[in-house]
């Protein structure tokens, strides 16, 4: 498989890693939106929300509880911050890997 995702989540890809466990592997947008834009992506290949099964129905929430504990852990979770999945090419889904986007910590910049 040549998913940049997955060799991330397999560590044959750099990253700046900010969180891992045996599900998720979380990781900074390389195209950052605002200051804090963690990328939140699961171990396993899943193409798209399009993609999910019924028994992904917890890691999904896996990821969004993942994503309220970072955004307390680093500040953000006050203010306020914005999480975003997109759903295909036409929803703005450039990699064909699930990823949900943590983004706050100021302006954030149209995605």
């Amino acid at each position: 498989m040549n998913c940049i995702f997955c060799k991330i989540a397999n560590h044959q890809q750099e990253s700046d890693i900010v969180y891992e466990d045996e599900k998720i592997i979380v990781f900074k947008d390389i195209n950052p939106h605002t200051l804090i834009h963690f990328l939140i992506t699961p171990k396993k290949h899943i193409k798209s929300i399009n993609h999910l099964k019924e028994d992904d129905r917890n890691l999904i929430s896996d990821m969004v509880f993942l994503s309220k504990k970072l955004a307390k852990e680093y500040g953000i979770a006050g203010k306020g911050y914005r999480l975003v999945f997109h759903v295909g090419r036409g929803g703005g889904q450039i990699i064909d890997h699930l990823h949900l986007h943590l983004m706050g910590g100021g302006e954030i910049v149209n995605e």
